[in-house]
């Protein structure tokens, strides 16, 4: 077993504590084993130490809302004409390299909320690429897989072209189908089961207020997930919507587009976790979409909901919601730039540091595995970032390459960018060096 000394200029440990000045990390194989100040963490001998004095060292990030199959702006020239084009084979080799462009940029876990094509739900595919990750035969990070469950003529379905192949499996009404569906999703190795309770801003058959499933359909779906000891993640535009999923018990509430002072306080009061999902709603957000072939209807969709996500996030933060942070990345912004949410959320007026937590302590608790990961403290798995700058100073930091020096996960250095040492990188491509497909 190998133990590791990190000597940090300071640590970011994402409890809530105060930085620590001068301060060291000992990782004992995968686990944290030591973390404190240098006069009282002593390094044990043999320790390979890692010299990040003058840098913050903080926890892996988490980004718990994307979809890695999605055609993404950065890979794709159009996703609708890919959405036909591109083969099932092809778009599971992008699934892990959009999920690499997370984890190089410091994302150490990915909760991947699904993905209908043209050819139908890819859950298999999806949770093969988290299956040869978590076997070590390919770089990348964790990742939490979601089963869509979808009603017909809803949200998750009208993503696709009116004149998209549909599946019998992809789709389903009433209770017991979408029940069915949720026990074929978990059946094919999916972490979190997804319901759809409104409709979406990133469609262009539909109005975000439309109702997606009935309260009966949706209880069926939650008691299903639970039932197999799996979390349900919940899509909801309108207060309805929250309500809704509030009474039936789903584990996060995404997205949180319209609010009243009502729906707040029950998800307050119920200790529900809220993913704000901001950055897929920037105006370079929506031009992106424009320059993508996305139709003007939807390009002022995306517009005229915008200042309403705005406010509800800043109700939600000032009444002590948690909020975990998910970027909805799929089509667009380019896989990579997810650092650029918690500029959002400082922007409307959240601290740096509790942005931190949005991506770290309250995403891993919002997903389940708080005890494991999230936070840089004893027995807790080794999932540590050594950025170059000091992200309560300026959150940006986050977003540039080469200030993101070292990215380990498990105790495993997978990238190392630090001026001096040997460079490590997982994708020998320089960024943005490849070919976007022009299907």
């Amino acid at each position: 077993m190998s133990v590791k000394a990190i000597k940090a200029g300071r640590i970011l440990d994402c409890t809530g504590a105060n930085p620590i000045e001068n301060g060291v990390v000992v990782i004992d194989d995968k686990h944290i084993s030591a973390v404190g100040s240098e006069k009282s963490v002593e390094i044990p001998a043999g320790a390979e130490t890692i010299d990040a004095s003058g840098k913050t060292v903080m926890p892996g990030m988490m980004d718990i809302h994307l979809h890695v199959g999605m055609f993404n702006n950065r890979t794709f020239k159009n996703y609708r004409v890919a959405q036909w084009e591109v083969t099932p084979q092809q778009q599971q080799m992008y699934m892990l390299f959009h999920a690499q462009l997370c984890f190089e940029m410091g994302f150490t876990t990915l909760r991947d909320m699904g993905l209908i094509s043209s050819r139908g739900l890819m859950i298999q595919e999806t949770c093969a690429v988290r299956d040869i990750i978590n076997a070590g035969c390919l770089d990348g990070p964790r990742m939490k897989v979601s089963g869509f469950t979808i009603m017909t003529c809803s949200h998750l379905e009208l993503i696709l072209p009116k004149a998209a192949l549909r599946h019998d499996a992809a789709t389903g009404d009433g209770p017991w189908e979408l029940r069915r569906q949720a026990r074929l999703a978990v059946r094919q190795g999916a972490d979190v089961i997804k319901a759809c309770h409104s409709g979406g801003g990133g469609t262009d058959d539909e109005e975000p207020d439309v109702r997606n499933m009935t309260y009966e359909e949706l209880e069926a779906i939650v008691d299903e997930a639970h039932a197999l000891l799996k979390p349900c993640a919940c899509h909801c535009f309108t207060p309805e919507s929250q309500k809704n999923a509030v009474k039936a018990g789903v584990d996060t509430i995404e997205h949180m587009v319209f609010h009243t002072d009502e729906t707040l306080e029950m998800i307050k009061s119920a200790g529900k976790p809220m993913v704000p999902t901001l950055l897929h709603r920037t105006d370079h957000a929506i031009d992106i979409r424009r320059d993508i072939g996305t139709p003007q209807f939807t390009l002022d969709k995306m517009k005229q909901i915008q200042p309403y996500c705005y406010e509800t996030f800043q109700k939600a933060h000032k009444l002590g919601i948690d909020i975990a942070m998910g970027t909805d990345m799929g089509f667009e912004p380019g896989f990579g730039t997810n650092a650029h949410e918690l500029e959002v959320y400082v922007d409307l007026g959240m601290s740096p540091m509790d942005a931190l937590l949005t991506a770290t302590r309250n995403a891993a608790n919002a997903i389940g595995v708080g005890k494991q990961l999230g936070t840089l403290e004893k027995g807790k798995l080794a999932d540590v970032l050594v950025v170059d700058g000091n992200p309560l100073e300026n959150i940006k930091v986050l977003q540039d390459r080469e200030k993101m020096q070292m990215v380990m996960k498990e105790g495993i250095i997978y990238i190392d960018r630090r001026p001096g040492s040997p460079r490590k990188e997982i994708m020998t491509a320089k960024p943005d060096s490849w070919a976007k497909i022009d299907a």
